[in-house]
């Protein structure tokens, strides 16, 4: 069945061998490209689903040859986050998704600590009634995260099949996602792939942490490939490094974990940065200054390319340099 996130009813084509020993969720999630599976299981428990007149709450219910069944798609209730009116830098916005320029300093979902002023609440009064439902409830789905101090390219999907859509291309890894990153020091090689396993920090859940070969728990995939682009400072060495990284996988500080690693963290960064040392002592007060007034990890999401989950229509976005990122990078010239 052809089935998008409209409110109504939804007929399932009849069950044929071919369907036999499917899972109810399973077989209705085939169908209908709209919707994930665990949407559909989610669905079937709350009786959204029946057949011959009689309700199926069972995700696991083996569906049987000739049945037919039908989807009663529920009215979204109104997201926990409450909408509110702050500025957005709108790179692109149609009836499916939108693409941010996310300030520094944004969180992006509601949680403990800050349930206000996120970038969850303006996307919910930005977009108003453009926004279908994702999951039932009406609310922007968002498939990566920014830091709440990155700045750069974030998207949302307005309903559940942009969502899906843009959810299949990320778990591929066919989306293009390039950031900008400062760092200390001059990462060697000049272009190289950090490949290495990232797990949460046994003593500080918010700390990301490199999984050992010779560690027993389990680490998620993480491969960066990097870039260098810029160097500052006269000596053989340089103080620092303007880097372009891009992503193949995205997990949580993914970037700056992996350039701390190396032994270039980003500056700025005070979770996984390593002070000052790179700057000499004679360094200019100027570039000293811009340096210690950094109060942020130095890195910029500023490219997003990605295939329009419903058109298909292949969509790139470059978003300038920050002007705090620029001006840091015009002090560390002076080195």
């Amino acid at each position: 069945m052809s089935v998008g996130t409209e409110i109504g009813k939804f007929e399932s084509v009849e069950v044929e061998d071919t369907h036999l020993d499917l899972r109810l969720d399973q077989f209705l999630a085939d169908q209908i490209e709209s919707l994930s599976r665990s949407r559909v299981k989610r669905l079937i428990k709350q009786g959204a689903v029946s057949c011959g007149g009689g309700t199926i709450e069972d995700p696991s219910y083996k569906v049987k040859l000739g049945e037919r069944y039908v989807l009663d798609m529920p009215e979204p209730v109104a997201a926990e986050p409450k909408p509110e009116n702050i500025p957005l830098d709108v790179v692109y916005e149609d009836d499916d998704l939108i693409v941010i320029d996310k300030p520094a300093g944004m969180v992006v979902h509601p949680a403990a600590g800050n349930w206000n002023k996120t970038l969850v609440n303006a996307l919910l009064y930005h977009c108003g009634a453009s926004l279908s439902g994702i999951g039932g409830v009406l609310r922007p789905g968002i498939i990566h995260r920014l830091d709440k101090d990155t700045t750069g390219l974030i998207v949302a999907a307005k309903n559940d099949a942009a969502h899906a859509g843009l959810r299949r291309q990320f778990d591929e890894h066919s989306i293009e996602r390039a950031y900008l990153a400062i760092v200390w020091g001059g990462p060697r090689p000049l272009a190289g792939t950090v490949d290495l396993p990232l797990a949460r920090g046994g003593g500080d859940r918010q700390k990301m942490v490199i999984v050992r070969p010779t560690e027993t728990r389990d680490g998620k995939n993480a491969v960066t490939h990097y870039k260098v682009l810029e160097r500052y400072g006269r000596s053989s060495e340089p103080a620092a490094c303007m880097v372009e990284c891009r992503l193949e996988t995205g997990r949580t500080h993914q970037i700056r974990v992996h350039m701390s690693h190396m032994g270039h963290p980003l500056i700025g960064d005070s979770t996984y940065g390593r002070g000052q040392k790179f700057l000499r002592a004679d360094a200019p007060e100027e570039a000293r200054k811009a340096v210690q007034g950094f109060k942020r990890q130095a890195l910029h999401a500023y490219v997003l390319g990605f295939e329009h989950p419903i058109t298909g229509e292949k969509l790139r976005f470059q978003a300038k340099i920050p002007k705090d990122l620029a001006d840091l990078a015009l002090f560390l010239e002076l080195l």
